[in-house]
């Protein structure tokens, strides 16, 4: 690894832990710096703007979603059973201990409507999720439209886990997501 990918991990790594933590707009950029263990002028030197930091913290997090929600569904073979798994996935995240919500909601809360970067993060990263799911949902025989709610299921759960701290908001969504598809199963015409 350069020195160049190396700096820019550690401010990417330093900004995603506090910005997590605390909120972007509470994080100042003297802050991150010294949480990076860089100086102001090389963190300015591999990003130009905090925005940047922001976005590339966001293709983090899609990342790392995209692989746990990968991991989980590899070991399923049915459509249905990778479907489910993503509760699983979410079960076991809502029980970590810095579990915050979702990167996304929260940032787009903040920043959404003043930080075009953050909504087009936020907009890809669900729009992204949703067709991941109805592909999932028209394999199991289901409708497009059941992708949709299953995916509507998962948000849910992970507002609710974070506003309320109950992890088992995932177990609960699972649950319904079984009546959804044991209900629409076969029914693709509809």
């Amino acid at each position: 690894m350069t020195s160049t990918e190396t700096g820019r991990a550690q401010v990417v790594n330093a900004a995603d832990e506090l910005f997590y933590a605390r909120g972007i707009q509470a994080v100042g950029m003297d802050e991150l710096r010294s949480s990076a263990g860089i100086s102001l002028k090389r963190m300015y030197s591999l990003f130009p703007s905090k925005t940047a930091i922001v976005a590339e913290v966001l293709r983090g997090r899609t990342q790392q979603w995209n692989d746990g929600i990968d991991a989980e569904a590899a070991a399923h073979e049915s459509p249905r059973d990778k479907l489910l798994s993503i509760f699983d996935f979410l079960d076991h995240w809502f029980r970590e201990d810095d579990f915050r919500g979702c990167a996304f909601i929260n940032s787009f809360g903040e920043l959404g409507a003043t930080m075009p970067e953050v909504a087009d993060a936020a907009h890809q990263h669900k729009k992204n999720f949703i067709d991941y799911v109805t592909r999932l949902a028209v394999e199991a025989g289901c409708a497009p439209a059941v992708g949709l709610q299953i995916a509507l299921l998962a948000e849910g759960a992970q507002t609710t886990a974070a506003i309320t701290e109950l992890a088992e908001s995932a177990t609960a969504a699972k649950a319904a997501a079984k009546v959804l598809l044991d209900s629409s199963a076969g029914q693709i015409d509809r």
